[in-house]
């Protein structure tokens, strides 16, 4: 067992005379600040939760409307119409114990607090009120209606004064459950492309019978739960789409996200991990307290903060039928593994955190072990690669009693997982491949070096390069984001010196190692191409007068026709955040307007009118899943009822059974602006992404960074055929560009038309 140092705390000693009793004034010192910082914690939270339950207001306001009450029994002005002195009557009296005056005064204080009260939930109620107002969404980007001005001043008015984290939750709306008449109405319009007149018609008489025989029962559930539960999604989707699965998580749930794409703080591994977890523990700090600011579109509309909560401390359990999801509170501890070998790291001395350079000391101690992993200890964590049941079962039989149980607890306790890897990954300009091999390494490394079910993995690199591999049950790429964000910028350009402190202990493992060559071959599967699209970006876009997010999905639809040949389902992920505990709704990109576009390509002199018309449509459909009104999450709910109710719909199973052979996601970029990337180019990050969805389909994430900057993460699998990430990629490139042509066409032709043809020779200047 490697150790950094043992300290006693007391000694005794038994003489004839007595007992010799020796006390450690450092372990005692120790011990005081440890319990005086977790009461000042509790303190801190205490009263964040209380500035959290009465916001809009604030605790000083009830002492206001107080006093504003008592002034009132001496100026013989009541604002109460009565009911304070019907409240003095009703209190019990006694000449002993409260006098005339006193229960006036306490007649006067418990109007006071009855009436604060109310005015709280009344400007929580008319806050709820005025964000169920989705308008502002579907304006002209760059066109602000006065309607929309005014709700946007109304809400900064009824927003309040330096909110918290969860400040907000109580007056975010619920959301809406749409009707079924307009989600099969926009079901049925997207799929009117990729199906023949058959096959339509086959469907538009499966939505019709869904219609007139089961929806109206299954719809009346929904709503009622709907208006039981906070969000009439997020369990079941959470419960039904992930854990429920019974296949493995990594690669196929589990996503990444990189590092920063051109800068390295350091490049001493232990270094630069010393200094991420200490960020990392300042970042859980502050959120355990609620002190971190919510996020808010347009810097006034709040968006919900439920899922952070688990982000530290939370484990995937494995289960025979359903995984379930612990979340701990108030962990100490670190779990690190390197070369095969499992180490425990302790965070915190004498009531603080460990200083990076303290941090720095114990992951370099941990890098120069050469000691060999016991038996079953290399591939161990491969069980949480493989499939549920086994893992599960294993779990149960290897796992629940002795130093396996112990050792176990430790991991699925820890604050997160840290993987100390070996092998130097990164964006390297000189290898046109390394965006390849680093996003592989994060999302499945060599299968047994990453805790899959931990809620993240950080992964530490030899050359000082990290990034993060993230279980999905429990959140979103946003949220996620958002603290990776935090902490690459916080630590970009922290120095570090060396002084000793600490404590790390060597695990012991009994069991033999398994799953891991199943998780192999999925890994090896996995076809991964990254491509840094440096045509143009988010700048050029925009003077186009579209949306760079419709941009690139055409774009994808055009690379998907020119690379197959024929139009696929197409997934694409937004945020429904804006409503309590929302998560995601699917935005179904490949529209009529899209297909028209792709096949205007090739022939059609209506080319850049019929792209303007698909990309509003998509612009659109996109808002529509934002603001509550999409169709897969409703669909998903009333099939979850009609399984409950024992419903057979042969309309709503042929929904669910559809493949989605391209999915999509945007990976959001500097939703904190901590850097301005316009005076530090340097400062941007890579994105993430994840593994492919369908067998013979193509996953892309895709990020928009800054203005001149698109990232690609293309994956498929190298079993099918007709897949090829690396092709899909070129595709990808070229139909950005043909499209970008569009528009440089039609300002050669303008400039033409106008009397004023001056030659462009470089497009991407004069639009």
């Amino acid at each position: 067992m490697a150790e950094a140092h043992q300290a006693v705390g007391f000694q005794f000693t038994v003489r004839p005379d007595g007992v010799e009793l020796k006390l450690s004034q450092e372990v005692i010192k120790n011990i005081y600040l440890s319990g005086l910082t977790a009461w000042k914690k509790r303190a801190i939270q205490f009263k964040n939760g209380v500035l959290a339950g009465v916001y809009p207001a604030s605790p000083s306001s009830w002492l206001i409307v107080v006093i504003a009450m008592m002034s009132s029994l001496y100026t013989r002005v009541d604002p109460s119409l009565g009911m304070i002195e019907a409240m003095k009557e009703n209190l019990p009296y006694s000449r002993d114990c409260m006098s005339v005056q006193t229960r006036a005064v306490l007649s006067a204080i418990l109007f006071a607090t009855g009436l604060w009260l109310f005015l709280i939930y009344l400007l929580r109620y008319t806050l709820k009120a005025l964000l169920s107002y989705h308008g502002w969404i579907f304006e002209s980007h760059g066109k602000m209606s006065t309607s929309t001005k005014v709700w946007l001043t109304l809400v900064k008015m009824f927003s309040g004064r330096r909110p918290l984290l969860y400040s907000f939750q109580a007056s975010l709306p619920r959301l809406p459950v749409p009707s079924v008449d307009d989600t099969i109405h926009r079901y049925l319009e997207s799929v009117r492309p990729l199906l023949v007149s058959d096959e339509y018609d086959q469907m538009v008489t499966l939505a019709k019978e869904f219609k007139d025989s089961k929806a109206a029962q299954l719809q009346r559930y929904l709503i009622l739960k709907s208006w039981w539960a906070t969000n009439y999604v997020s369990d079941w989707w959470e419960e039904y789409i992930y854990l429920r699965s019974r296949s493995p998580i990594m690669v196929n749930s589990n996503f990444y996200i990189m590092d920063l794409l051109y800068i390295t703080p350091t490049h001493r591994q232990a270094a630069r991990a010393g200094n991420m977890v200490h960020a990392m523990l300042q970042y859980r700090r502050k959120l355990e307290r609620g002190e971190h600011a919510p996020l808010r579109a347009l810097g006034t509309v709040p968006m919900c903060s439920t899922q952070m909560e688990r982000m530290f401390n939370t484990t995937r359990l494995p289960g025979i039928e359903t995984d379930a999801v612990l979340h701990l509170t108030d962990r100490k501890h670190l779990i690190v593994y390197h070369k095969g070998r499992f180490f425990q790291v302790w965070l915190y001395t004498g009531g603080r955190h460990l200083l990076p350079s303290e941090l720095e000391l114990q992951f370099q101690r941990i890098l120069n072990d050469t000691s060999e992993p016991q038996q079953g200890e290399l591939k161990l964590a491969a069980l949480t690669a493989g499939n549920r049941v086994p893992w599960a079962r294993a779990r149960s039989k290897y796992f629940s009693q002795g130093l396996n149980k112990v050792s176990l607890d430790a991991i699925e306790s820890a604050a997160f997982f840290l993987t100390l890897d070996d092998e130097p990954q990164g964006y390297d300009q000189a290898r046109p491949r390394s965006l390849d091999s680093y996003a592989k390494s994060l999302l499945h490394g060599k299968c047994y070096d990453r805790w899959f079910d931990k809620s993240f993995t950080l992964i530490s690199y030899p050359n000082g390069k990290m990034g993060i591999n993230v279980e999905h049950s429990w959140a979103d790429a946003p949220i996620v984001g958002h603290m990776w964000e935090v902490n690459i910028m916080t630590t970009a350009s922290t120095s570090v010196c060396r002084i000793p402190a600490g404590y790390s202990g060597r695990f012991q493992w009994s069991i033999i190692e398994a799953s891991y060559v199943s998780a192999k071959r999925i890994a090896d599967d996995v076809d991964f191409y990254g491509c840094l699209f440096h045509e143009f970006g988010k700048g050029l876009i925009k003077k186009c007068r579209t949306s760079p997010d419709a941009f690139i999905q055409m774009a994808l639809q055009l690379a998907q026709f020119r690379d197959q040949g024929l139009f696929c389902l197409t997934y694409e992920s937004s945020m429904t955040r804006m409503f309590r505990d929302g998560r995601t709704e699917t935005v179904r990109s490949c529209t009529s307007e899209a297909v028209a576009f792709v096949k205007a390509m090739e022939s059609n002199a209506q080319r850049l009118a019929l792209f303007r018309k698909a990309a509003d449509k998509h612009q659109n459909m996109y808002r529509l899943a934002m603001t509550g009104s999409g169709i897969d999450r409703h669909l998903l709910c009333l099939y979850i009822i009609s399984k409950y109710l024992n419903v057979d719909s042969p309309f709503l199973k042929k929904v669910l059974s559809e493949p989605w052979r391209l999915s999509t996601s945007q990976t959001p970029q500097q939703q904190l602006n901590l850097v301005d990337i316009k005076k530090f180019p340097k400062y941007v990050g890579a994105g993430g992404g994840f593994g492919p969805v369908a067998d013979d389909g193509y996953g892309v994430s895709y990020i928009i960074v800054g203005e001149n900057l698109i990232t690609f993460h293309i994956s498929s699998k190298f079993s099918c055929p007709h897949t090829d990430s690396y092709r899909f990629g070129q595709h990808i490139q070229k139909a950005m560009l043909d499209i970008q042509a569009l528009f440089t066409e039609e300002k050669q032709r303008q400039t033409v038309e106008n009397g004023k043809h001056t030659p462009l020779e470089n497009g991407k200047k004069h639009i």
